[in-house]
This record gives structure tokens, C-alpha cells and sequence, in this order.
């Protein structure tokens, strides 16, 4: 494995100046390269560092593995509208069925009869369900979603990132990272 290959294995864990994450899901990392400007450049604190160094010929330093904003970036009140999204206020489940797997959008008033494409008209649903219910009503179809669509809050969408944790977490992270303790069993 080449030198560039084992350092790119070393993204730094990125936290705000309150010491959360700035994104749970997808979590906030930086590459190696990215952290080491921001170091340079004075923007962040060094809170963790993994084993491996970068050298050049008159300077030696141990990657970052967490890092902490110094100047606190303010999260915006309303999350996007995006497909990511609605996927992740839904738990990845079919809003159905709870099928985990093959995730589409479904209007809930279709748009063929003016429903629109916004956070209270749309609900994740696997592709049988989407197609079961086509251009339906609801009570047409005989279906109805686990739950009701509405706009969630950057703070809700947050938490639901939580339930998710990455596959890979590296240890020095364990501390500045908050799962939820049931799926940590």
C-alpha cells in the first residue's frame, strides 16, 4: 500500500465549535490533507491525533483525528428539501411497508392530480409500493404511511443521523460521538 493510499485511511472527525458534529449523516470528516490546511491556517483545534506522521525535511506531525472549529458555524433553521433527506426522516424504511431496500419518493397527492413535491406530500417508498399505488389516492390504493409527512428540523433530522452510525469509526472518535445505545449492543 503506497504512501498516499494509508494516509487517505486518516480522515479527522470535524466538530463545531460546541464540540458536536457538524453532520451526523453523512458524519463530518475532512480528508488528511484538508484537516492539515485547516491546522496551518489556524481555523481549528487539535483535539485528537492518530499514530501516523507526515514529514517533510524540517517538520514532523502526527495526523489529526479530531479537530474543533474555532468559530462556530451556525446550522441553518430548515433542512433541505432532498432526496437524502426525506430518506433519512423516514429511518431508509418503506413508510408502507418498512422495506429497507430499493427507496423511491412517492407523492402522497399524486402529481398527476396537482400534489406537489414538498415535505408534506412526500413519503419514502420502495419501489413495489410506489408502483402498487401509481397515480392513486391513498384511499384508492388502500394504503396509508407509518407516518405522516411533515418538515422535520435540522435538530430532528440530527437525531434520526444518530440511529445510523457509519461502518467505520475510529476510535478516538468514540468520545465526541453520541449513537444510540441500542444499536450499539
Amino acid at each position: 500500500m503506497g504512501v498516499e493510499a494509508t494516509l487517505s485511511s486518516h480522515p479527522a472527525l470535524v466538530l463545531n465549535a460546541d464540540y458536536q458534529p457538524l453532520s451526523y449523516f453523512p458524519l463530518s470528516l475532512w480528508s488528511w490533507q484538508d484537516t492539515i490546511k485547516a491546522v496551518f491556517l489556524e481555523r481549528v483545534h487539535v483535539l485528537e491525533e492518530y499514530e501516523q506522521e507526515i514529514h517533510s525535511p524540517s517538520f514532523a506531525m502526527r495526523l489529526p483525528s479530531v479537530v474543533c472549529l474555532k468559530d462556530y458555524v451556525k446550522q441553518k433553521p430548515a433542512p433541505a428539501f432532498t432526496r437524502f433527506n426525506v430518506f433519512l426522516r423516514d429511518g431508509f424504511a418503506c413508510q408502507y411497508c418498512g422495506a429497507p431496500q430499493d427507496l423511491t419518493f412517492d407523492h402522497l397527492v399524486p402529481r398527476a392530480r396537482g400534489g406537489r413535491t414538498t415535505w408534506d406530500n412526500i413519503v419514502t417508498a420502495c419501489s413495489p409500493c410506489n408502483l402498487k399505488k401509481g397515480r392513486k389516492s391513498l384511499r384508492e390504493a388502500h394504503m396509508s404511511p407509518q407516518h405522516w409527512p411533515r418538515q422535520p428540523s435540522v435538530f430532528e433530522l440530527r437525531a434520526q443521523g444518530r440511529r445510523f452510525p457509519p461502518q467505520y469509526l475510529h476510535e478516538s472518535w468514540q468520545d465526541y460521538l453520541y449513537w444510540d445505545a441500542e444499536l450499539e449492543a
